[in-house]
């Protein structure tokens, strides 16, 4: 009778302590995407926002309609696509899931009651039982750390996610614009070899033609009509991706672009220090040291905890008839015969050092990326530049001077044709040079920040368009 007070006061205590440990783990009202708006504000300079409600969907609406309004720019095409891409709006699930992981570590599991009545022969004994689990209130601190590292790891992956989009759609657009210029050029191309299988045929008509120069005109003018139906396939291929990702349909696909990409800057960006940059800033080595230093904690808890798998406390009371009551407790507690843990510890550390070795291949591969980024930048930068102040000023000179030579009678109308056939190829050129440019800028961007991601590729030197970036989301 005089250890009940004790026992009492020790159940107030420990209910207590759970009733103030749980009341700080709760949902907050964004599940953390505060955090991922204000990173893409600062990296990207853009609005991100997550669709809950049917009033943030009107909201979202509203807003991608002001900007398809007008011509996009890639900087608009780039924010319809953050507001308005569905696979976007999936993966900012993620932080739900990884919030309520988070809140539910820092609560422990709910008390348990047991009642038991037994009577026999006119006895009766009643046995109360109330279950405590002492294992999770001491592992409760720790637990919640690793849970709370690895929702500020989701946080980082949805943020790559959003960074991901932005700049396939980047990609998108100005390939979307490069096809369409290209297009238009081959039309000019098409006509000028219309004209040519025309009049070779006229020629040969009247005698004046050879047979296999009229044939040779019209060679050309069959495969610049198979070209231009190529160009006009890749033209629709690169506005559908553009529109995919932008998460466009009905009305909405009929958006404007410009007529032409923008021009070359006046000089290339110089980076100095772009290895310490990127390990700094990329979101995927952040993401890779998060995971090293959960699992540090996780290895910690899990040689703390190698003997104890169940360690339980219940406050008894007991009572008979004819017989005064009883109190007391119990602890339950697995004895290590079996399983002494140690499989258990290696595996943790098997997987602690598995992290590090990746977060060291990950920080390697990204100054390599970025290095090689920086190169593909600048020699897209120079090839571009090499097309519009030596190639094209040259094959204008060059037609100039064969449009003199016509108009004395020096050359004929063919070899004014060729020449305005092989101008127009060297314009085509400079406009895939251009997009060049733009989609190794925008590599460049990503390598510095969020990491290797589909659609970056080298080839000949300069960055191309991946035809396999982005879409579908």
């Amino acid at each position: 009778m005089t250890l009940r007070p004790v026992y009492s006061m020790w159940l107030f205590a420990a209910l207590t302590t759970v009733a103030a440990l749980s009341g700080c783990a709760s949902l907050s009202e964004d599940n953390g995407f505060s955090a991922v708006q204000d990173k893409t504000k600062v990296s990207i300079d853009k609005e991100v926002r997550w669709t809950k409600t049917e009033q943030d969907r009107e909201a979202i609406r509203t807003q991608v309609q002001s900007l398809l309004a007008k011509p996009l720019t890639a900087d608009s095409a780039v924010q319809v696509a953050l507001l308005n891409n569905t696979g976007l709006q999936a993966t900012y699930s993620e932080l739900g899931i990884a919030e309520a992981d988070m809140v539910q570590a820092g609560r422990l599991r709910n008390p348990g009651f047991s009642f038991q009545r037994l009577a026999r022969d006119g006895d009766l004994d009643i046995e109360r039982k109330f279950l405590f689990d002492i294992l999770g209130l001491l592992t409760m601190p720790t637990r919640t750390a690793i849970e709370t590292r690895r929702f500020e790891q989701a946080q980082l992956r949805v943020t790559s996610e959003v960074m991901r989009v932005a700049a396939d759609t980047r990609r998108a657009y100005f390939s979307a614009i490069a096809a369409q210029q290209g297009v238009r050029y081959m039309e000019d191309v098409k006509e000028v070899a219309d004209a040519s299988a025309e009049l070779a045929k006229r020629m040969a008509t009247v005698g004046n033609w050879s047979r296999l120069d009229q044939t040779r005109q019209q060679v050309f003018y069959a495969d610049t009509v198979a070209q231009l139906a190529r160009d006009k396939q890749t033209s629709v291929m690169e506005r559908e991706k553009l529109t995919r990702l932008m998460g466009l349909w009905g009305k909405d696909i009929n958006f404007q672009l410009p007529e032409r990409l923008p021009d070359l800057p006046k000089a290339p960006t110089e980076q100095n220090n772009i290895e310490a940059d990127a390990i700094k800033n990329r979101l995927d080595i952040q993401g890779a040291r998060k995971e090293v230093e959960g699992l540090s904690k996780s290895l910690g808890l899990t040689k703390a905890t190698r003997f104890v798998n169940v360690l339980e406390a219940s406050y008894l009371r007991n009572s008979a008839s004819g017989e005064s009551g009883q109190t007391g407790y119990e602890i339950e507690l697995s004895i290590p015969i079996f399983d002494f843990g140690d499989a258990k510890v290696a595996r943790a550390e098997a997987t602690y050092m598995q992290a590090v070795n990746r977060l060291s291949e990950i920080a390697i591969n990204a100054r390599s990326e970025v290095r090689e980024a920086y190169a593909g930048y600048r020699t897209a930068f120079d090839l571009a530049k090499h097309y519009r102040d030596e190639i094209i000023p040259l094959r204008k000179q060059i037609s100039d001077e064969n449009l003199l030579r016509y108009n004395g009678m020096l050359i004929s109308v063919f070899d004014l044709l060729a020449d305005a056939r092989s101008q127009m190829a060297s314009v085509n050129s400079y406009i895939e040079a251009q997009r060049d440019f733009w989609i190794a800028q925008t590599n460049l961007e990503g390598a510095m920040t969020v990491g290797s991601m589909p659609g970056m590729a080298m080839s000949g030197g300069a960055m191309m368009a991946g035809s396999e970036a982005g879409g579908g989301h």
